[in-house]
């Protein structure tokens, strides 16, 4: 079931948010070469708890850590570890999702480390410009099919591939709620979009096909090719206009 947002539970999401997205602002200015992605994982850690938040990350479904920080050919759910140690040239996507006064926050980004090859540079920009065509469609009277075919059209026609296993979703006091948004599917079908929805738009995308792998971790997620993966996501409420992106570091 959708849950529709009172204005009140609207601003308290957006503090919950609003966190997040400077948890992962702090990640993006603290991820460097030599660094081990545990190191990473703590700062972003220690940030969110000194906002009196808490990183819901840490225990979901037995996630062992505060956000999950994958590197190169890892799509999502990555976990830090003392032993990866983030190198020159790589890209490393960080995902941070915070618990605040009973809300959740939820955003991700892929963060470049020195000079990237071409082929990094242009996946990062390509799902990052998905991001926003499927943000340009979370208007009142649409449909959330529109936002996953307005993803899906452009990571396609710019030779990509979106990853169907693993969707954007509904969010409120659960990280994780109705509806499904897939970054695939047709233009017009799925749930109406109505004022008070709060969704994360997240396109996935792979560099040469859709489908992916689970590690031995049983987590961490690759592209089933072992070449390059994408992750951005903001959290987003409509409103009665353009859609509100919550995960802005201040409003």
């Amino acid at each position: 079931m959708i849950k529709i947002k009172s204005s009140a539970e609207l601003r308290l999401m957006l503090e919950a948010n609003e966190i997040a997205a400077q948890a992962l602002a702090l990640a993006g200015r603290t991820v460097r070469a030599g660094m081990s992605t545990w190191e990473l994982d703590k700062a972003v850690h220690d940030f969110i708890v000194s906002k009196g938040a808490v990183p819901s990350s840490l225990g979901y479904a037995g996630f062992p850590n505060s956000c999950c920080i994958s590197v190169n050919e890892e799509l999502i759910h990555g976990i830090p570890s003392k032993k990866k140690i983030i190198k020159e040239g790589d890209i490393v996507t960080v995902d941070v999702t915070t618990l605040y006064k009973g809300w959740q926050g939820d955003n991700a980004r892929t963060f470049k480390i020195g000079t990237v090859s071409p082929e990094a540079e242009r996946i990062m920009k390509v799902t990052e410009e998905a991001l926003w065509k499927g943000i340009e469609q979370a208007v009142p009277g649409n449909r959330v099919g529109d936002i996953s075919a307005a993803v899906q059209q452009y990571v396609e026609s710019n030779g990509y591939h979106v990853v169907r296993q693993f969707v954007g979703h509904g969010i409120g006091a659960e990280m994780h709620e109705d509806p499904e948004v897939p970054n695939f599917g047709k233009a017009g079908r799925g749930p109406r979009l109505v004022p008070g929805m709060t969704i994360c738009i997240e396109p996935m995308v792979n560099e040469t096909t859709p489908e992916v792998k689970i590690l031995g971790d049983k987590w961490t997620v690759v592209e089933a090719n072992g070449h390059l993966s994408a992750h951005f996501e903001h959290c987003i409420a409509i409103t009665n206009d353009k859609p509100l992106i919550m995960t802005l570091e201040s409003h």
